[in-house]
């Protein structure tokens, strides 16, 4: 991997992990909860970790649903270019010339 793209990696990490937290603050906003440091930083931990579950689980059921369409995406498919292509002969020898 070049160093542009580690770079340009780290940075999307790096957006990432603030946008996730960030949802984090919003989190506990929306909560109402009055909670000291402690119980905040436990609060955003928790969230980071349900969510990143939730995150796996939706990532499975969609690979799920993919998996299931795929066989028919490739029917669909295999007819369609079978149309665009001409139909070919079969090959045969040919006939041997008579001495």
């Amino acid at each position: 991997m070049t160093p542009e793209q580690r770079n340009l990696m780290r940075q999307r990490e790096t957006v990432r992990r603030q946008t996730i937290t960030r949802e984090a603050d919003a989190a506990v906003r929306d909560s109402g909860l009055q909670l000291n440091p402690q119980e905040r930083a436990r609060f955003e931990s928790r969230y980071v970790q349900e969510r990143r579950k939730v995150e796996q689980s939706l990532r499975q059921q969609i690979e799920t649903e993919r998996q299931k369409e795929l066989p028919a995406l490739i029917q669909q498919l295999k007819k369609e270019f079978q149309i665009d292509q001409p139909a070919k002969s079969p090959v045969t020898k040919p006939a041997a010339s008579p001495k």
